[in-house]
């Protein structure tokens, strides 16, 4: 039975009546758990969440939008399959929340002893950054939420790149403030997604700027692409960006390894698609940008965030 307006109504005023104090309380709560889990080892605080996360998030309502977003794209795979990539997705994001804490310390590469470092670099690779520092102009880098999706933000700084990195802000001003405090560090400049964003972004690729951004979550008032076979949306703006201001478009993935190592990955250049008038097509720009993180996520579906509605 539905309940009477009356009490829908009350329950909303109730509701925002204690939210704010909700999200005060929630909020210091996890930047106290964040100022904690620096205090412990990275690694071993990355399984200990792991393993947390992996015991809780079947439990969650997330899960079953995890296994439906799975067995659309993967239709061959048994429900056994689909569950084992699911507990790995969730231990992902376990390691991920730990290693947040460390990002100040996190991307370990030590060209003169790679084999000990914690991240892997290609030399085709480690080529593409040097271009990039190099050619004396911006560019637009792609990122997905895979693996650690925080750590293609500190690759372009780490090879000497002037970078900017678009970025949503937390809702709670408490997490929002230690995010930030976190990722001062090796970021460049950091962007927030307002209003005026976008004209901030095209001022910093005309100076040259490496300008960073996560592309693969839906985006209401996006345009049409095929992901997985499936039709959603994706955010425009990397693609109107590059029709405004004439840069190369690029793709840096980083991939979990064994051992709490990643290797971090520069695509080839992603060109945009043009119509016959030789202007950058939006919607075609997108779905080249989109086949390429597809590509991505079909060699490491268990490190893809699956828990989020990507189709509607």
């Amino acid at each position: 039975m539905v309940p009477p307006r009356s009490v829908l109504r009350a329950r909303a005023i109730l509701r925002d009546a204690f939210k704010p104090a909700w999200d005060a309380v929630s909020g210091n709560l996890v930047v106290a758990v964040m100022k904690a889990t620096r205090y412990f080892s990275a690694d071993k605080t990355a399984s200990a969440f792991a393993r947390i996360t992996r015991a809780i998030g079947p439990r969650l309502s997330e899960h079953r939008i995890g296994r439906d977003n799975l067995a659309a794209a993967f239709p061959e795979k048994s429900p056994e399959e689909i569950d084992a990539i699911l507990g790995e997705v969730w231990a992902n994001l376990g390691r991920v929340a730990a290693e947040f804490a460390h990002l100040d310390h996190i991307w370990d590469y030590e060209p003169s002893h790679p084999q000990d470092s914690r991240i892997e670099l290609t030399q085709d690779t480690i080529d593409k950054f040097a271009v990039l520092r190099e050619d004396g102009k911006g560019a637009l880098v792609f990122a997905s939420h895979l693996a650690n999706w925080e750590l293609p933000a500190l690759a372009g700084p780490a090879h000497g790149l002037d970078c900017a990195i678009l970025f949503r802000r937390p809702n709670v001003a408490a997490v929002d403030r230690a995010v930030q405090n976190i990722r001062r560090v090796n970021m460049g400049t950091m962007i927030a997604t307002t209003p005026d964003a976008p004209y901030k972004l095209a001022e910093a690729l005309n100076n040259g700027v490496h300008v960073g951004m996560l592309v693969d979550q839906y985006f209401g008032r996006g345009v049409d692409v095929t992901f997985f076979g499936r039709t959603t949306k994706a955010n425009p703006l990397l693609a109107r960006l590059v029709r405004q201001v004439d840069v190369p478009i690029y793709g840096v993935r980083v991939v979990r390894l064994p051992g709490h190592r990643f290797r971090a990955e520069l695509s080839d250049e992603v060109k945009p698609v043009r119509d016959a008038s030789g202007k950058v097509d939006i919607q075609g720009t997108m779905q080249a940008v989109t086949s390429v993180i597809e590509g991505w996520v079909r060699e490491h579906p268990e490190q893809w965030l699956w828990l989020h509605r990507r189709w509607r």
